[in-house]
């Protein structure tokens, strides 16, 4: 029987730590936390704060260097929420890492200061990639504790504890803890006759196509989330299911979980709804794909791959890296 890519080993040790956002050296010393964490955080020599206005992250930005953190002195001027703070962890040195939010405006900050999102923090290379890890703690962190102001069962006010790792009910007590969204992103393979498969969604960029993808829903195996999104976008029907990498995906607070699929049937009967196109891509189709990014001009008609840093890039990628026998 002919070997394929899902007999052998990765192409890379770990193909995880090579997509954006994934990158995270802090010691976050989970197990720690105390009540007064963020307190004793901030009276400790050294501390720094990324600030995030509007779910953007501020950054002291000139003609040379990026940089977005501050020291507590500095956030005054950006009306930070103190009492909203999150501690994210500790460096080597014990140099504490906190994330504030401000209500300055992000879209009238004074030069040097500037705001980015977090497609365009790493789609720009905006910031080295254990920082951009940092980042996406932070937004993902501070996005669920404002979505979560209030008591699910209850609806009373919610309290911040733990450095923003709990929230507990000011009135039945009630416990919720930060949320992760677990996203199946699939590259389906034509083994026998060396394709995959790409769709494009109607919000991509004009010409982009990109692996399939869709919330793994409760109770269900990241396996069977392959299978039945597969089967649902394209009408393809899925054998074995290989996890591959995964990416924390701060938009605003999944994991990408990548995997590559077997493909049991050929012909796609796409969901009119879900996707513009989708159709198999050769080797060479895909080689020349991951060549354009979405910077390519859209008036050229070409088709264009997700950027290097998403996870769809690295599966398409370590496709066509693995090696043959």
């Amino acid at each position: 029987m002919t070997s394929s890519i899902f007999d052998r080993h990765l192409p890379h040790a770990e193909p995880s730590t090579m997509v954006a956002f994934a990158e995270n050296s802090l010691d976050r010393r989970s197990e720690y936390r105390a009540e007064d964490c963020v307190d004793r955080a901030f009276e400790t020599d050294g501390v720094h704060a990324f600030a995030l206005a509007g779910g953007k992250l501020v950054v002291k930005h000139d003609e040379k260097i990026i940089d977005p953190l501050f020291a507590p002195y500095e956030l005054s001027g950006l009306d930070p929420i103190v009492e909203e703070t999150i501690l994210l962890g500790y460096l080597k040195n014990g140099e504490p890492r906190l994330a504030v939010p401000v209500r300055a405006d992000p879209d009238a900050l004074h030069e040097p200061l500037k705001a980015a999102d977090g497609r365009t923090l790493y789609r720009q290379q905006m910031l080295d990639d254990d920082l951009l890890g940092q980042f996406a703690q932070a937004s993902s962190l501070l996005t669920w504790n404002g979505n979560n102001r209030f008591c699910g069962r209850c609806g009373a006010a919610n309290r911040m504890e733990i450095g923003g790792y709990r929230r507990v009910c000011t009135a039945c007590g009630h416990q919720t803890f930060p949320r992760t969204d677990p996203v199946a992103i699939m590259l389906t393979i034509d083994v026998e006759r060396d394709r995959c498969l790409l769709g494009r969604s109607y919000h991509f960029p004009e010409g982009m196509y990109s692996c399939l993808a869709g919330f793994v829903e409760p109770g269900e195996t990241i396996e069977h989330a392959v299978r039945r999104e597969t089967l649902e976008e394209s009408g393809i029907r899925i054998g074995r299911v290989r996890y591959h990498a995964s990416q924390p995906w701060p938009m605003p607070h999944s994991l990408m979980i990548g995997c590559y699929a077997e493909a049991k049937s050929f012909e796609i009967h796409r969901d009119e709804q879900e996707l513009e196109d989708c159709r198999w891509f050769t080797r060479a189709e895909t080689v020349e794909l991951l060549a354009r990014t979405a910077s390519v001009d859209p008036a050229t008609g070409a088709t264009i791959s997700p950027p290097k840093g998403a996870i769809a890039h690295r599966l398409m990628r370590d496709w066509l890296d693995w090696p043959t026998p």
